[in-house]
């Protein structure tokens, strides 16, 4: 059904929530449906915990970019100045644990009209693109405690299983 090969007529769409989990923490809420009132009806009983904010309340804290990550062989290459050669805003080393010891690995940002332009660069380059996609970013990240981080977990958690939840952003450190 969600990959379209039925001819049952059904028209998924993307529709995005914004609010604050427990604790105030943003999140952004992105989801597939077919339904779009019983999705909104969903969403915001399991915003109950948190609070259901309007469009526009939260995604300023955010940036919304296209985000690559890609490895490439030689090591000995240097991240940033493939960025500034792609075409990407920012880079961030990837971590040890995402790659192999012979290999280089880095995460792209770019503007998310740059997307196609930056993984055509760095794919003619030689990187092996494991990520490409839109994101949100959140421009800070809020400081909680361990209790309170549970708490945020368990409403991240109720949030996830909802089977239209596509993907969820968090300021959360």
């Amino acid at each position: 059904k969600g990959a379209g090969l039925l001819d049952d007529g059904v028209q998924y769409e993307m529709v995005t929530f914004e609010g604050f989990t427990p604790h105030r923490v943003p999140i952004i809420v992105e989801c597939l449906t077919e339904n779009r009132n019983r999705t909104s009806s969903e969403i915001r009983a399991l915003f109950r915990q948190g609070s259901m904010g309007a469009i526009g309340s939260v995604t300023w804290m955010f940036d919304h970019l296209g985000v690559i990550e890609a490895t490439h062989e030689n090591k000995a290459l240097d991240i940033e100045e493939v960025a500034i050669e792609a075409g990407a805003q920012n880079v961030e080393p990837l971590e040890k644990a995402e790659m192999t010891a012979s290999q280089v690995g880095a995460r792209f940002f770019c503007e998310p009209t740059d997307l196609d332009t930056v993984n055509k660069f760095l794919t003619k380059a030689g990187w092996v693109i494991t990520t490409s996609e839109m994101s949100y970013i959140a421009k800070n990240q809020t400081e909680i405690t361990a209790e309170q981080r549970k708490e945020i977990e368990e409403f991240l958690g109720e949030v996830d299983e909802f089977d239209d939840v596509h993907r969820i952003y968090v300021a959360l450190k």
